[in-house]
């Protein structure tokens, strides 16, 4: 916006500037004129009128392309005010649907069935169709949560740690991931990419743990998992990203976290893994203003009633 604004000052400038030699000219034809004229009547022929109109059209054209750069400006995608009802229809549903249960667990609706991600504080049953777990951290991951959306049967992906102990608790359907791999299950493509701290020590790059990136049907979602900002984010793009907003165990500061969702191109951003342990409700409206317009944010309420435990 600011380069158009400096460009059209400049346009401006032109015009101005021609207008002004414009009417210079002008008055140079009128006197020539007016010399003919005097020079036509001695003579005793009609005196020729015609003025030289040709450099005054030629403003005209100028105003109408600042015009058009202004309307071009505000008529481009790219800086339009992106709304829920503009986007897609997979995509809308998808949005106005997930669940978020508090720190980074959510649950995502795909063709009637759950993905759930990093399930945690869970206090109601129901069936996962696929889980996947972004690292051992307790808030992240737990057998106990597990239990709760998940029999044996149940398609599991997650860091070796975290399947070696789900395998001896009985899910034998546990798929040990690495950032770089890529899945197909029932129509649910999962990509994993790596999740690390780049300043602090807590998410180690070397410990492989991940982030997924899903595809589903038209949408690629991004669940970033524990991480800061990190190089690998520029080379993913998706329709939608959580983001974690403490500034303890991941970014460290909202800004960063802004700058993560600008790095994948979000057209939605949901915020996540804030006002438990670390980051503030405050910040999701930090998050959302630093965003602006060209991101719909969408913060959502903590969601836990699915159906009662039995």
């Amino acid at each position: 916006m600011f380069k158009t604004f400096t460009v059209l000052i400049s346009v401006v400038a032109v015009v101005m500037q021609l207008q002004a030699r414009n009417i210079s000219a002008l008055l140079h034809a009128g006197c020539n004129i007016k010399s003919e004229q005097s020079r036509d009547v001695s003579l005793g022929s009609k005196p020729n009128l015609a003025m030289n109109k040709t450099k005054i059209s030629n403003v005209f054209p100028l105003i109408n392309n600042v015009n058009i750069i202004m309307k071009t400006d505000n008529e481009n995608p790219a800086n339009q005010e992106i709304k829920i009802d503009k986007l897609s229809d997979p995509l809308r549903s998808i949005v106005e649907n997930i669940h978020w249960y508090g720190q980074s667990a959510v649950r995502i609706p795909f063709n009637g069935k759950f993905i759930y991600i990093d399930p945690y504080m869970i206090t109601e049953r129901d069936q996962a169709e696929v889980i996947l777990i972004t690292h051992p951290h307790f808030d992240h991951f737990s057998v106990e949560e597990i239990n709760k959306i998940a029999n044996h049967n149940t398609h599991i992906y997650a860091p070796k740690e975290c399947c070696e102990k789900l395998k001896s608790q009985g899910y034998k359907n546990c798929i040990e991931v690495v950032p770089g791999q890529h899945f197909n299950f029932e129509g649910i493509g999962i990509e994993t990419v790596p999740a690390y701290n780049t300043v602090k020590n807590n998410h180690s790059k070397d410990k492989k743990w991940v982030g997924y990136v899903l595809t589903l049907g038209s949408v690629k979602i991004y669940h970033p998992g524990d991480t800061n900002r990190i190089p690998e984010m520029k080379s993913i793009h998706c329709d939608l990203a959580f983001m974690p907003l403490g500034q303890t165990y991941t970014m460290q500061n909202v800004q960063e976290a802004v700058d993560a969702i600008r790095d994948v191109k979000a057209k939605v951003a949901i915020p996540i893994h804030y006002g438990i342990y670390e980051g503030a409700e405050d910040n999701a409206k930090q998050f959302k203003l630093l965003l602006g317009p060209k991101v719909l944010t969408v913060i959502k309420e903590p969601k836990t009633k699915l159906q009662s435990i039995h």
